[in-house]
């Protein structure tokens, strides 16, 4: 399965993305209310810059205290993500995902944000083609 794929499954609801000045505390009410995980940090709304994730902010709370909640997400964001583009395999994003220890990709194309996958989404693509091809197998072994 290709990362194509899995977008089209998704639908289309666009990519969340937040500006380099955003308060930390702003970015975990977007995550909240839209129950996400992570959104790209970019100026323009094109560019992947950045990503934040509730795991950095709580990876700051830990550290900072609440005080990183007044920061902004600048301090905060991994620069320069690591990004996937539409033809990818979904096998070869999980794989960079894991060695990565990472869980959200943003997807590019020509440099700007088709969109973003997660680990879910990607585990969940591939137990989907897994359960497809074994439905296969079993059919063909009882000769239907």
């Amino acid at each position: 399965m290709l990362v194509h794929q899995i977008l089209k499954a998704k639908g289309d609801s666009g990519v969340v993305t937040v500006t380099p000045g955003t308060g930390v505390a702003e970015v975990a009410q977007i995550l909240a209310e839209r129950r996400i995980g992570g959104v790209v940090v970019s100026s323009d709304g094109k560019q992947a810059e950045g990503i934040i994730s509730e795991r950095d902010i709580v990876r700051a709370l830990g550290v900072r205290g609440a005080g990183c909640m007044g920061e902004t997400v600048d301090d905060l964001m991994t620069r320069n993500p690591v990004c996937g583009s539409r033809n990818d395999s979904a096998d070869a994003i999980l794989q960079r995902m894991t060695d990565g220890r990472f869980r959200h990709m943003p997807i590019t194309e020509n440099g700007e944000l088709v969109g973003i996958v997660t680990i879910g989404d990607v585990v969940a693509a591939r137990l989907e083609e897994l359960s497809m091809e074994r439905n296969a197998l079993e059919g063909m072994i009882m000769g239907h």
